[in-house]
């Protein structure tokens, strides 16, 4: 075992199997995995940062459609082919887990629609695995009043045990008595980022839960494993995640990018 940070211990034998979940019929941006950005598709770039993670053992693409299953297959990279009517990249995940010649302890789920993301923010979430973790994710310090008041930008408040106390869309926590332009100087807030690792025996049992109440007014998928009992434990990271979510967002990165 590999010391991490005081009184943590990293299980360096842990065999973690990446996957990269693209479905083809998004609703806001159809086929936004095959977009490209500067000549490389976007499911390339996600999977050519991902496969650079030094902790994760295998990286494979997750998908529901032929088109995106020969191009991750022709650019050379692991996919296999899922069903059609998976309601999320969960369950995506707990079939290309199930679909794995080889054994594994953890999946990380890598969104597909986020073409810069750092292979260390995937080191980062691995290494904060054990065999006592059930669900990990990252988070990250808000710094600017746009993105905590976006609705769009999932907020998190977690214990002194860096475990999840719960998701929303709305700025959490709320500070009484306090005018809103003074927020950020007056206490830390901080946003999701949406990666996430799974242990096998909780992923196979967290896709068997039917949505929750809170899941379905906040439209957070994560709340319902909280609502179960699960812990989600988080990890600060300091790197920003850019999703392209419409074709908005896709101008949006190209511009700050320079692409």
């Amino acid at each position: 075992m590999k010391t991490v940070s005081p009184g943590f211990k990293y299980m360096s034998s842990l065999k973690i199997l990446g996957v990269i979940p693209a479905r083809y019929a998004s609703t806001r941006f159809p086929a936004k995995a095959l977009i490209p950005i500067n000549g490389v598709t976007m499911i390339r770039r996600v999977y050519e940062q991902a496969v650079q993670a030094k902790l994760v053992k295998d990286i494979v693409v997750a998908t529901d459609h032929e088109e995106i299953y020969n191009h991750v297959k022709d650019f050379g990279g692991k996919v296999v082919m899922t069903d059609t009517n998976h309601v999320s990249g969960t369950d995506r995940c707990r079939e290309a887990l199930e679909l794995q010649q080889n054994e594994y302890d953890f999946v990380i789920n890598i969104q597909g629609d986020e073409p810069f993301i750092q292979p260390a923010q995937i080191d980062l979430l691995a290494e904060s695995l054990n065999q006592d973790t059930e669900i990990a994710t990252l988070v990250k310090k808000i710094d600017n009043e746009q993105t905590l008041f976006n609705p769009n930008t999932p907020k998190v408040v977690f214990n002194e045990q860096m475990e999840a106390i719960y998701f929303s869309r709305q700025t959490i926590p709320f500070l009484r008595g306090v005018p809103v332009d003074d927020w950020l100087q007056k206490h830390a807030f901080y946003k999701h980022i949406g990666i996430y690792a799974y242990r096998k025996d909780i992923l196979k049992a967290i896709t068997k839960l039917k949505p929750s109440k809170l899941e379905m007014v906040e439209s957070l998928e994560q709340l319902r494993w909280l609502e179960h009992g699960y812990k989600i434990q988080v990890k600060e990271t300091p790197y920003e995640t850019i999703g392209i979510d419409t074709p908005d967002d896709l101008l949006k990165v190209k511009s700050l990018s320079g692409l």
